[in-house]
Formats: C-alpha cells, sequence, structure tokens
C-alpha cells in the first residue's frame, strides 16, 4: 500500500513539474526561434539542422 501511495505521489510532483515548466512549450519556442532566424542553424551543420527540424515537427505539426 506504501508503494502505491508514493509512486502515486511521485507521478502527482512529475505530472505538476512538467505542467509548471512547460518543456514541449520551451522546446517549440525554440525550434521556432531557430527556424525564423536562419543564420545559427544553417551554420551549425546538418545534424544541429536534423534536431531543429525534428523538435519543430514534434513540438508544432500545424505551424511545420
Amino acid at each position: 500500500m506504501t508503494a502505491v501511495v508514493v509512486t502515486a505521489a511521485a507521478a502527482l510532483a512529475a505530472g505538476y513539474l512538467l505542467g509548471r515548466l512547460r518543456p514541449w512549450r520551451r522546446a517549440g519556442d525554440w525550434a521556432a526561434d531557430q527556424v525564423r532566424f536562419t543564420g545559427a542553424w544553417v551554420r551549425g551543420g546538418s545534424g544541429r539542422q536534423a534536431v531543429v527540424v525534428l523538435v519543430h515537427v514534434v513540438t508544432a505539426p500545424r505551424t511545420s
């Protein structure tokens, strides 16, 4: 019973933190900025371009 309560409390805390930090929104904002200001991500090489495009597609599928 204690393990269930601890697991539920940990899941609740993790959900709260993710809701407060909003990592998807931050990643999406970062990717949108990188795509909008093309100089930095183009100079970063093909690996950086792939990461930026992947993050942009995952976080903003309607605008990509």
